[in-house]
């Protein structure tokens, strides 16, 4: 399996991925709008496309010859969602049949989409897995939802479908996001020295960037057999934010103010990710703290540019300078 479209590869875990896809000498083909820019590496064996998924027409054109879809491109979180909820729709639900359909029937073997840990709504019991009932509390993870359902219903000996549901993403990409929560408060306690945390016993689930992106590489060579129709948590620790704010302060290493203010924000989950440990063997081998980590190399590298308040690393001033339609 060598030649691999990224749909969304121009986002923060899909630069990410593409890097590590070439690495590991795939032919990559990545379609994406760039609305925050192309920051991928030239090569041999990448080629970009400019386009936006709505368009179905060019999607015919693309989508031949490929051996697997990665379906990374969204309007991301239910933040950027609801700034405009009929591009939302319009984008991450409305031509998803569409594309299933025309990779099914231009060939491609295999469809990995990436759903999220937020289809379970809120959660009281520790350790939700993939058997727990889906309750999404917003159109976003609704979406996400009705997606998953589709895609299993073109499931086939021909066409293996998965799914993953990932945990919120931290940590360093080029093309860098710092509206993520670890981030955010990697960002806040370093450039600001300031942090404001909203309730802060809400347990948030964290993945990685770099164990995001392993974990597509490893699907990408299981056999079909182990993945078809399957669906997979990833996420593989649970903090609080106040936890998650004290593993920020303890690696910054400077003198910070926390302030501590209530919240009307109880959602509260805790995902499990035993299925793809225990049924794939499929391991994580970066944390959140080695994330926080990069993230204070990266800045006091000044790598980023205005990290506080430059548009570029945050979906929703973007989308809103953009007035993207």
């Amino acid at each position: 399996m060598k030649n691999i479209l990224v749909i969304g590869g121009g986002g923060y875990v899909g630069t990410h991925l593409t890097d590590q896809l070439i690495e590991k000498k795939y032919r990559v083909t990545v379609f994406d709008l760039f609305i925050y820019g192309n920051f991928l590496t030239k090569h041999n064996n990448l080629n970009v496309i400019k386009g936006d998924i709505r368009n179905l027409d060019l999607l015919k054109k693309i989508v031949k010859n490929f051996d697997c879809i990665i379906h990374l491109a969204c309007i991301s979180n239910d933040p950027s969602f609801d700034l405009n909820p009929e591009l939302g729709k319009s984008i991450n639900f409305d031509p998803f049949e569409d594309l299933v359909k025309i990779s099914k029937e231009n060939g491609v073997k295999r469809f990995i989409y990436a759903s999220s840990s937020s289809v379970y709504g809120v959660k009281s019991e520790n350790d939700v897995d993939e058997n727990f009932s889906l309750s999404p509390l917003t159109d976003y993870s609704r979406f996400k939802a009705m997606c998953e359902d589709i895609l299993f219903r073109y499931n086939d000996n021909d066409f293996t479908c998965c799914i993953v549901r990932p945990a919120t993403v931290c940590g360093y990409s080029k093309r860098q996001r710092l509206d993520l929560v670890v981030n955010i408060l990697t960002n806040l306690a370093y450039n600001s020295e300031e942090v404001s945390i909203y309730g802060g016993s809400q347990l948030r689930p964290n993945i990685n960037i770099k164990d995001m992106s392993n974990a597509y590489l490893f699907l990408l060579e299981q056999p079909e057999k182990k993945i078809s129709g399957e669906v997979f948590n990833i996420g593989f620790e649970n903090y609080s934010v106040n936890t998650l704010c004290d593993l920020v302060i303890k690696n910054v290493k400077k003198k910070v103010t926390v302030r501590r203010l209530k919240s009307d924000d109880n959602r509260s989950y805790h995902i499990s990710s035993k299925k793809i440990k225990d049924k794939l063997g499929f391991v994580n081998y970066y944390n959140i703290e080695d994330a926080i980590k990069e993230l204070v190399n990266v800045f006091e590298k000044n790598l980023l540019v205005d990290p506080l308040s430059n548009e570029i690393y945050y979906n929703i001033k973007k989308m809103m300078s953009l007035n993207l339609k």
